[in-house]
């Protein structure tokens, strides 16, 4: 894996942390009583971004180290992916 590969991965792992870990703990407006007019009713009520973005950064960096270590380390080469479908046959 190079620099690019890298960045990359972590970019993906991210977006992908993110999108589970916002929709958990969150209040719709009809939870917290206060809806706003134009808005429908289930739409997030004041949502904790700072903490879901730096839980979503440390989420995504714990597993970035263990794919670059499992990529890096040579436990899975490109060669184990390529034979990946013989234990299928």
């Amino acid at each position: 894996m190079n620099l690019t590969g890298g960045i990359i991965l972590y970019a993906v792992l991210w977006f992908l942390t993110l999108f589970v870990v916002m929709p958990i703990g969150q209040r719709s407006q009809q939870d917290a009583g206060e809806v706003v007019p134009g808005t429908p009713a289930g739409a997030p009520a004041d949502p904790p971004w700072r903490r879901k973005l730096v839980l979503t950064t440390l989420i995504a960096a714990a597993i970035w180290a263990v794919l670059a270590w499992i990529i890096l380390g040579g436990i899975i080469s490109r060669d184990d992916i390529a034979d990946l479908d013989r234990l299928f046959r």
